[in-house]
């Protein structure tokens, strides 16, 4: 999972936000009310913090945030991504908090964040199906989420487990047979080292793991689930002030455009996200094999993407499979309330994130030169050049 860093510690792509900050005679952050920091639009600048929720920036998950900054998507925009500390709901009360803009958290901390009372809304679905999966011991045999009742199950946070109860719930599991162990960054090793039966996973960490030598077998989300998975959340506050609206749909569009970036040239997409400065060097060293890294890459765009005939672009969030979600997490007690989809999760945003040119898109994919090393990987079955 590469280095975890403790707090929210190193800033990417500050870029022009300290100009920006000295042209406004501000000495810190952007301030909003209270004293937070919030995504503003003043004079034509604008500035959105986006904060990871694993703890570390250096996979390839948020492969579209480094095309589309390479790529010049978010135009004149000052962006910045932030790892959180490897805690379940520690990047929703960093929004919450006005240490940043947007988090990116699963449906189930959403929820525990909900339910705390922090208020925020998801307003980009993207991870259009259920990322995570079990890894379990190579020819174990358990091959479906049932077979796992009674087991220990390795999660990097005690949190995490708003992750996996409603899982295991979908699946008909009896909740008070699971055993957690709550094994922090040495979680991946948990199986191997047989301190656990089973530990959570998800696409894209899949081959990472491989990479570094963790061989197992994988009970697949995207495979059964009927979940949604991970989403953005910003401040309902910044979601009804309306003045925010064209910045945070212009930000969106970039990600946008660099999803739909990867779906076509995913080789060029993981050596755009390989390259990053900030992040190339831990990247390259877990991912020696070239081939690996695209496969990293290519697993989150798949679930990204989804069944994308059936949903309104990228980003779309599907209410039905949300309210199933929220309505199984109060029946086993993870909520204390009924809660509407249509109250925390957001469309709004949607259509104009994806009113971008997809042609000029499809160009850039196209003529993007790949490095010999990049060239020699295959080209993933499904992608769209």
């Amino acid at each position: 999972m590469g280095r975890v860093d403790s707090g929210i510690q190193r800033r990417v792509s500050r870029r022009t936000v300290v100009k920006g900050t000295a042209a406004l005679g501000l000495a810190g952050p952007f301030l909003g009310s209270r004293g937070l920091l919030r995504a503003v639009a003043q004079d034509g600048k604008t500035s959105v913090v986006w904060v990871s929720p694993r703890g570390t920036l250096e996979v390839l998950d948020d492969y579209a945030f480094w095309v589309a900054r390479e790529m010049g998507y978010f135009g004149d925009m000052e962006v910045e991504l932030l790892p959180a500390i490897l805690e379940a709901t520690s990047s929703s009360k960093a929004v919450a908090e006005g240490q940043a803009d947007m988090s990116f958290v699963s449906p189930g901390v959403f929820s525990l964040g909900v339910e705390a009372g922090i208020d925020l809304v998801s307003v980009w679905h993207q991870v259009a199906q259920d990322t995570f999966n079990f890894a379990v011991p190579k020819g174990s045999g358990w091959d479906e989420v049932a077979k796992l009742e009674g087991k220990t199950i390795a999660l990097g946070d005690a949190g995490w487990s708003a992750i996996t109860d409603p899982m295991f719930a979908q699946a008909g599991v009896d909740l008070g047979s699971i055993n957690y162990a709550a094994a922090g960054a040495a979680w991946p090793q948990a199986v191997a080292q047989e301190q656990a039966d089973a530990a959570l996973c998800w696409e894209g960490l899949r081959a990472q793991w491989s990479a570094q030598g963790l061989e197992y077998d994988y009970i697949l989300g995207k495979d059964w689930s009927k979940f949604p998975a991970n989403s953005f959340q910003i401040r309902r506050e910044d979601f009804e002030d309306e003045s925010l609206t064209e910045l945070y749909t212009n930000y969106l569009r970039g990600w946008a455009m660099g999803l739909e970036f990867g779906y076509l040239n995913p080789r060029a997409a993981t050596q755009i996200t390989m390259n990053a400065p900030e992040i190339s060097d831990a990247l390259n060293a877990t991912f020696e094999d070239k081939a690996v890294a695209v496969e990293s890459m290519w697993q989150n765009a798949e679930i990204f993407r989804g069944d994308f005939a059936s949903r309104e672009g990228w980003g779309w969030h599907d209410m039905a499979s949300w309210q199933l979600f929220l309505d199984t997490i109060k029946e086993i007690g993870q909520l204390t309330k009924d809660i509407s989809a249509e109250e925390i999760v957001k469309n709004d945003y949607v259509a104009g994130a994806n009113d971008f040119d997809k042609e000029k898109v499809r160009a850039d994919a196209e003529a993007f030169e790949l490095s010999p090393e990049y060239e020699e990987v295959a080209v993933p079955e499904g992608a769209g050049l």
